[in-house]
């Protein structure tokens, strides 16, 4: 089931027996908890509650075993449980038994489980083993994928005009573009452009840049850019206002370092044809970047990126050797290819 698809369900107070709710997107997976527990009503800790977790994971079929004293049926919440991790990942060899055994549990019993229980998986991630597949014959599956900027865009708007505040489409593209993909993050920024606002008032990129928190990703943007339109200072004190921050300069440099390792390989990815989304490794939700390397990789050749990429290089050597301080030697490359 798709994330909108089981969050209209929910509105409309429908409620399943059985859900896997997986994914990245934490805070719409978390909403999606509060919204189950709300229509589940009044819940009792030990007797209609249940928390289950790699603990206490043994008690799980028991606990669907048992009625809920007193209630019509129990909410039974299974996080951290290892259940679903991947083989690569380590599953422990505990967890890997009981998701068998509750796999076989749940198909042999699934109109008991169904009749007397709400029982919700939740897990960062999730192989589709046994278990899994047992859930998807049975009740629902979710996986919360971080969401694409036009559905951002759209999610956002909302949220302006349920609180009377307009704004357009390329100032909520732009805060995605600067604050990240996460709801969680974005929820935050955007509460603070409307408060900012009022009712009937207004935001656009301006309100974007004096309010919101930027990711240090986004202000490596700007460093570049500032570099491709020759401006030293502006590069330089965008610098000074990370460190001041307190971004650890090892991590800048990593930052920096990487950030020029993509615009590279944009260079080459554009000569040779391929895909570029591919070649630099973006996900579903970050397809917009493409944009912005093309154009900051119109900014230098070829040559020069490899040329920065090896000063990058030499500098983290060197300053692992005593041999420079790492900040001199970030505004030395900076003002060197300004």
């Amino acid at each position: 089931m798709k994330t909108d698809e089981l969050e209209k369900n929910l509105k409309e107070g429908k409620l399943e027996s059985i859900y896997l709710l997986y994914g990245e997107e934490t805070y719409l997976l978390e909403s999606a908890v509060k919204k189950i527990k709300n229509l589940f009503g009044e819940k009792v800790a030990g007797i209609n509650y249940i928390t289950i977790d790699e603990t206490n994971l043994p008690e799980l079929i028991n606990n669907l075993d048992m009625p809920a004293f007193g209630f019509e049926k129990k909410l039974i919440i299974v996080k951290n449980s290892d259940l679903f991790k991947k083989e690569a990942k380590k599953k422990t060899a505990k967890a890997q038994s009981e998701a068998q055994k509750i796999a076989e549990y749940l198909i042999n019993n699934q109109e008991e489980v169904k009749q007397a229980n709400v029982l919700v998986f939740i897990a960062e991630e999730a192989e589709k083993n046994d278990l899994y597949q047992a859930i998807e014959k049975t009740g629902v599956v979710c996986n919360f994928e971080k969401l694409k900027a036009p559905e951002l865009v759209k999610r956002l708007k909302g949220i302006c005009a349920l609180y009377k505040v307009k704004t357009d489409e390329a100032t909520l593209s732009y805060l995605i573009q600067n604050c990240g993909t996460g709801m969680q993050e974005l929820i935050g920024e955007i509460r603070k452009l409307i408060e900012y606002a009022g009712e009937g008032g207004s935001f656009g990129k301006e309100e974007v840049d004096l309010l919101c928190i930027k990711q240090v990703e986004a202000v490596i943007f700007d460093v570049t850019d500032y570099l491709g339109s020759k401006n030293t200072k502006a590069a330089i004190d965008t610098l000074h206002e990370l460190i001041a921050n307190k971004e650890p300069l090892q991590r800048l440099l990593v930052l920096i370092y990487n950030h020029f390792k993509k615009l590279y390989f944009t260079k080459l990815a554009l000569q040779s044809g391929k895909n570029l989304a591919e070649s630099l490794g973006l996900k579903p939700n970050q397809l917009f970047l493409t944009t912005k390397y093309k154009k900051q990789a119109s900014y230098f050749e070829q040559a020069t990126l490899r040329n920065i990429l090896k000063e990058l290089a030499d500098l983290d050597a060197n300053y692992k050797l005593g041999l420079i301080d790492l900040q001199v030697g970030l505004e030395s490359i900076l003002c060197n290819y300004c």
